[in-house]
C-alpha cells in the first residue's frame, strides 16, 4: 500500500491508524508506504509520542493499547469487535484442552471470557498473556512461559531455545495472533524472529486459529509465516458468510 504526498498532520493520522490497526510498525514500512524518509517519519512519531498518542520503540512505534492489561481496555483499537471475536472463540475451548496462545489485544480479550472454573493447560511466548494468565486460579489452570530471548518490541520470547521448547509439545489449539493475512501471501510478520517463532507454534498444534480483525485482511508484510490453507478457523467480526470472506471460506479455512 503506497499513498501519495500528503500534509503533516494527514501523515501523522496515517501513522496512527497503522499503529492502532497492527499494534506495532516499523520506520522503514512507514516511510515506504508514505513515500518520505525515515528521517521524516521519526520525526513524526516522535512528535505523536510526545502527545501521548503512541509509544516510541527501537525501529518504529506501538500503540498505547499493545499489551494492555486488565485496567487499560479504553486503550485498545476496535475493543467491541475484538471482544465480539473472543466471544466467537471460546466456544472453541473445551475442560481439560492444552492451548498454545501468541500475544496480541484480541486474545487478551479472550483469555479474560474463559471460566475461571474451567481446568486448562497454557503455553505462551507472550509475557503480557503470562501475566493476564496468573490471574486465573492455580487449582484448575496449568500455566507455562515459553523461555528465551525476549524481544522488546513485542513482548515474545523468540530464538533457538523457544523454538527447541515448542518442537517437543503438541497442543490441542493454537490460537495465533496475526497481523497481516492475505489469500495469496498468506499470514506474514513485520518482524523475521517472530515469523519464526509463530512458524514453530503452528507446528506444535493440532488445530490452528486466526483470531483477526476483518482491518488486516488482503494484507501482508515481508516475512511469511504460513500458507492460508494452514489456518484450520479464522474468527474475524464479521457474519461468518459475509461475501469479504469468500476468498478464505474457498481455501477451506472454517469461518466462525
Amino acid at each position: 500500500m503506497y499513498v501519495c504526498f500528503m500534509t503533516k498532520a494527514k501523515r501523522q493520522l496515517f501513522i496512527l491508524s497503522e499503529v492502532q490497526l497492527r499494534n506495532r510498525v516499523v520506520l522503514a514500512d512507514l516511510a515506504n508506504m508514505l513515500n518520505v524518509s525515515i528521517d521524516t517519519v521519526r520525526r513524526d512519531i516522535k512528535e505523536l509520542a510526545a502527545e501521548k498518542k503512541l509509544k516510541k520503540v527501537h525501529g518504529g512505534a506501538v500503540s498505547n493499547g499493545f499489551n494492555a492489561y486488565s485496567n487499560r481496555s479504553s486503550d485498545i483499537f476496535e475493543l467491541d469487535s475484538k471482544v465480539t471475536i473472543a466471544q466467537k472463540a471460546l466456544h472453541l475451548i473445551k475442560e481439560g484442552d492444552v492451548l498454545l496462545i501468541s500475544g496480541g489485544s484480541t486474545n487478551l480479550e479472550l483469555i479474560k471470557m474463559i471460566p475461571k472454573k474451567m481446568s486448562l493447560t497454557f503455553f505462551t511466548p507472550s509475557l503480557s498473556m503470562a501475566i493476564e494468565l496468573s490471574h486465573r486460579p492455580p487449582r484448575y489452570s496449568e500455566i507455562y512461559l515459553i523461555g528465551g530471548k525476549l524481544s522488546p518490541s513485542s513482548q515474545l520470547t523468540v530464538g533457538g531455545g523457544s523454538i527447541n521448547i515448542l518442537s517437543e509439545i503438541m497442543v490441542d489449539t493454537c490460537f495465533l495472533g496475526t497481523g497481516y493475512l492475505d489469500v495469496k501471501k498468506g499470514v506474514t510478520e513485520v518482524d523475521w524472529e517472530i515469523a519464526q517463532m509463530k512458524k514453530a507454534m503452528i507446528r506444535a498444534s493440532k488445530k490452528v486459529v486466526s483470531l483477526c480483525i476483518s482491518a488486516k485482511l488482503n494484507t501482508y508484510n515481508r516475512y511469511k509465516i504460513c500458507d492460508i490453507g494452514n489456518l484450520g478457523t479464522l474468527i474475524t467480526e464479521l457474519e461468518p458468510n459475509s461475501p469479504l470472506l469468500d476468498d478464505y471460506r474457498k481455501q477451506g479455512i472454517k469461518m466462525l
